[in-house]
């Protein structure tokens, strides 16, 4: 009898807890930093103005070069801040950072952190290479750098460019057209979809749910969009559960099927690490790609002049896509935790404080690029950039993203060469990803 009073009782509080955790869990992540730093901004703090600033898509030269001014770093009341490239390397290659994981001071928090944890595979959260540390971080990343190698890169090559070619066919010159939702997108997911294996006509499930996912790099989500990653992150675990199978027992020539066989002392990479790799490789491989794209159109048709330098020599297309990155990165910054009491340029760091290294910032710095607001894309120094970071989470995609920059860049601009940017253009209003939502053009 007492059992079946309880049961309603027992239903109704697991169905309290469906809906309170994932609340619990946009608000400590999303909502609750949104609002401290939109306050911090009202009250001119650096930090914060940053966040808001870049959220609408400002251009941000101006502030970097504010935070410059305040040495290696600057501290406000939001954490430190840093736009020098000096600094930003050394915070990337210091084994005094880790990267940085919301485990709160306080009792409580913690407890709310641990209870509404919601136990996906999530880009940014272990055992993602981009949130995982040594000694975790050095047998995976070993696992994963010897699937990926550039030699790897380079035999994508050929099937990049007809992906390419491909696109550009289905295009109408006629016609105008948005650049991210009809090219941009369309090529990393599709090199994507071959580096994880997936067969043709699951190719369009796999575009929808790079789209959807890609947000899961931001900061200060909307809710409903933050509930969008939640449930595509959940769709792709469950696709990727049966995928991860076919491929065990029909692997074919891609790199995912290399990565599950392989082993280092007879070890290889756990379901979770191999979901994680997968889920980096769809969010963080197709929105910073999307990004690179689509800012280096932009950059090239405002800048005729270096479009022409391009013509007149193909040869310069590789270091365009340097200067792209140099220039409009798809990824403004990066944090890290001060694991003990350290120095950065002459400045104290104490342990526990977290530290925002603006990449973008670092790509203007005066003392390593000569007229850093100049877009040119003879750059001798463009690769200096920051742009993949540093250290031992140096972008795995780096050498892919060159690759997939360059044939895109280059491709469509032979192919249409007096492609012109229309009215309507927007970016994105995230805080963390730097590119555009819309970018509509005619094609001829």
């Amino acid at each position: 009898m007492f059992a079946l009073k309880t049961a309603p009782a027992r239903t109704f509080l697991r169905r309290a807890e469906e809906i309170a955790k994932p609340v619990t869990r946009w608000s400590l992540g999303h909502a609750i930093p949104r609002v401290a730093l939109r306050a911090a901004a009202r009250r001119g703090d650096l930090q914060g103005r940053l966040s808001v600033e870049a959220s609408g898509g400002a251009d941000l030269t101006g502030l970097f070069d504010e935070i410059r001014s305040h040495g290696a770093i600057a501290t406000t009341r939001v954490g430190h801040v840093t736009t020098r490239h000096a600094a930003c390397k050394e915070i990337l290659t210091s084994d005094a950072f880790k990267t940085v994981r919301f485990v709160p001071d306080n009792p409580l928090l913690n407890r709310l952190v641990t209870w509404s944890a919601s136990g996906l595979i999530h880009p940014i959260e272990p055992p993602s290479l981009l949130a995982s540390e040594p000694p975790d971080h050095t047998r995976y990343r070993k696992l994963v750098t010897r699937v990926f190698t550039a030699r790897a890169v380079e035999q994508l090559r050929e099937r990049t460019q007809a992906i390419t070619d491909e696109l550009l066919d289905g295009l109408d010159p006629k016609d105008p057209v948005d650049l991210i939702e009809s090219y941009c997108g369309l090529l990393p997911v599709t090199v994507i979809s071959q580096i994880l294996g997936v067969p043709l006509e699951e190719r369009d499930k796999v575009l929808a749910l790079g789209g959807a996912a890609a947000p899961s790099l931001d900061l200060g989500l909307p809710w409903r969009t933050f509930r969008t990653v939640e449930s595509t992150l959940a769709e792709f675990d469950s696709w990727l559960t049966e995928h991860l199978e076919k491929l065990r027992r029909n692997p074919g020539d891609n790199l995912l099927s290399k990565l599950i066989a392989a082993r280092e002392d007879g070890v290889g990479l756990t379901e979770r690490e191999l979901k994680a790799t997968a889920g980096l490789v769809l969010a963080a491989g197709f929105e910073t790609t999307v990004n690179l794209l689509g800012n280096g159109i932009a950059l090239l048709t405002r800048h005729p002049d270096q479009l022409r330098k391009l013509r007149d020599d193909p040869a310069l297309w590789s270091n365009a896509v340097d200067e792209v990155l140099r220039y409009d990165p798809p990824v403004l910054l990066t944090g890290r935790l001060c694991a003990r009491d350290t120095e950065i340029g002459g400045t104290p760091v104490e342990r526990g404080a977290i530290v925002s290294t603006v990449l973008a910032g670092a790509n203007r710095d005066p003392e390593i690029f000569d007229d850093p607001s100049a877009f040119d894309v003879t750059r001798a120094n463009a690769r200096d950039h920051v742009s993949f970071g540093a250290g031992r989470h140096y972008c795995l995609g780096a050498s892919l993203a060159r690759m997939e920059g360059e044939i895109g860049l280059r491709s469509i601009f032979e192919r249409f060469p007096d492609l012109r940017p229309l009215d309507g253009a927007r970016r994105r209003q995230t805080r963390i990803l730097r590119g555009f939502e819309t970018l509509p053009a005619a094609l001829s």
